[in-house]
């Protein structure tokens, strides 16, 4: 299978940097071919310019910014979503990727406004693996938006039939060795199984 691996962390000694190594090595060593994305890395800009809100919805012209990364996302099978969670959402270059790359022609169909159709049926699967900094409990009174965005959102842009999944080590601030060992072994064993 074609994985699209989106990471998202500007540190690359982080404990979710060497989660995101994991996930790349097991994908691949379990025979997929995998697009690692590193969107730091890669110097991905995530703010939309006037000129790109201007022409948005002008298809197929809207892509040309962004054509490389659209380019990626059509080739891809599957996405893997490796990103910390930062103010109960994705870190901001991760969101303007999602505002910049998932438009109209890309990820849904626009044409009948009343009737929004996904466009990214290429896509069969989808994991999240996210690390928090605060517990489970002020995830869901916050109202948890990555897991919605991972297991709502991007389904919506598939069209039926999509697996996801969603991987969270929570409190981070007071993780201990032995939970950010165990956590490692639960992304690594489910990459293995993807």
């Amino acid at each position: 299978m074609r994985v699209m691996v989106l990471f998202c962390h500007p540190v690359e000694t982080s404990f979710h940097a060497s989660l995101h190594k994991d996930v790349v090595a097991t994908l691949r060593g379990a025979g997929h071919e995998v697009d690692d994305c590193d969107l730091y890395a890669e110097g991905f800009n995530p703010v939309m310019s006037r000129e790109e809100r201007l022409g948005y919805h002008e298809e197929p012209s809207n892509i040309e910014p962004v054509r490389g990364y659209v380019e990626r996302l059509r080739r891809a099978e599957a996405l893997v979503l490796c990103f910390p969670v930062w103010t109960f959402g994705p870190p901001a270059m991760l969101k303007g990727f999602f505002d910049r790359v998932l438009m109209p022609g890309v990820a849904f169909d626009i044409s009948d406004p009343a009737h929004v159709r996904p466009a990214l049926t290429n896509i069969r699967r989808i994991a999240g693996i996210t690390t928090y900094g605060r517990p489970r409990w002020m995830a869901i009174y916050m109202g948890d938006p990555p897991r919605r965005i991972i297991t709502r959102y991007l389904p919506r842009l598939t069209g039926p039939g999509v697996r996801t999944e969603y991987h969270a080590h929570y409190h981070m601030n007071v993780a201990t060795e032995q939970s950010l060992a165990a956590f490692r072994a639960r992304v690594v064993e489910a990459m293995k199984r993807f």
